[in-house]
């Protein structure tokens, strides 16, 4: 009798392990979905704030573009067309970048990194481009 209980009381173990696994396995799979879920939106109010601070900036340079076109148009005609022609490329690449940045919609961590990485290195670049053009416009005057 004593043997039958303790083969009985096994067995029951033994599903309660089962179970309990079962559990545990469910359990680790929500974690998972849940991190996932979080990483998501972390790399969307990433994307978000991003975007808004790089909007802002783009817009700050089409304040200086504008401030260019006037001071531009009082210079001598020898310098006008110089000017106007690298205006022109600065405009040029503040569009492209706007529409870079409202273009991209990926939400994956490696590509989201990848744009922002290249889209930093290149505004960067374009900062430079405008602050060559305010010392050349200051040497000037």
């Amino acid at each position: 009798m004593l043997m039958a209980g303790a083969i009985l009381t096994g067995c029951q173990s033994s599903s309660d392990k089962v179970e309990n696994a079962e559990d545990k396995v469910q359990e680790a799979k929500d974690n998972v979905a849940d991190a996932q879920q979080e990483l998501s939106q972390a790399i969307k109010d990433s994307i978000q704030q991003f975007k808004k601070e790089s909007e802002e900036q783009i817009i700050a340079y089409e304040k200086n573009i504008a401030e260019f076109k006037v001071r531009i148009a009082r210079e001598k005609n020898e310098n006008r067309a110089r000017d106007e022609r690298r205006l022109a490329e600065l405009e040029q690449q503040n569009r492209e970048m706007k529409q870079r940045l409202a273009d991209f919609n990926e939400e994956t961590k490696d590509k989201w990194d990848s744009f922002r990485y290249k889209f930093n290195h290149d505004m960067k670049e374009h900062g430079k481009a405008f602050r060559d053009l305010w010392v050349i416009e200051s040497k000037k005057n």
